[in-house]
């Protein structure tokens, strides 16, 4: 069930990406499905992937993609230093919205920015709760909303 409630969002988590000749088009624009692995590291580096490695190794839980939309708005080249912005909010125990941008250095805009809703799953693939110290340790730097 959403929330209904306006969204607490975390902090602004920044992280740098150098591109690569390997990341892009025979243009030497950015392959579009490249930008969701920089989205991807971005989120990795805000849980810890030793958080993200124990979680799956002692309780065998682990994230998926629920939904995901993106919008490219400007180009990203090769050899390009940007930043990926991210922020996130907690939908509910199971589900956790993580807004993010890909910023040019020196943009005006963001050239790419995306909306990926994660859910907590099991080994078996069933929906789970996050745990609490999960959810404790990454909304210790913002109010998460009441009764998670």
């Amino acid at each position: 069930m959403p929330n209904n409630a306006s969204p607490h969002y975390s902090p602004d988590y920044c992280h740098n990406v150098q591109i690569y000749y390997e990341d892009t088009d025979f243009s030497g624009v950015v392959y579009h499905p490249n930008f969701l692995k920089y989205f991807e590291r971005a989120r990795e580096h805000v849980i810890g992937a030793g958080v993200l490695s124990r979680l799956w190794h002692e309780q065998q839980l682990g994230f998926a993609v629920y939904k995901t939309e993106m919008l490219c708005l400007e180009g990203v080249e090769f050899a390009d230093l940007v930043q990926v912005r991210t922020r996130f909010y907690f939908e509910s125990k199971y589900r956790t919205v993580w807004l993010q941008e890909i910023w040019r250095e020196g943009g005006k805009k963001a050239a790419v920015s995306a909306t990926i809703e994660m859910v907590c799953m099991d080994s078996q693939r069933r929906l789970c709760p996050m745990p609490e110290a999960l959810l404790h340790s990454l909304s210790q730097d913002f109010a998460a909303p009441p009764g998670l």
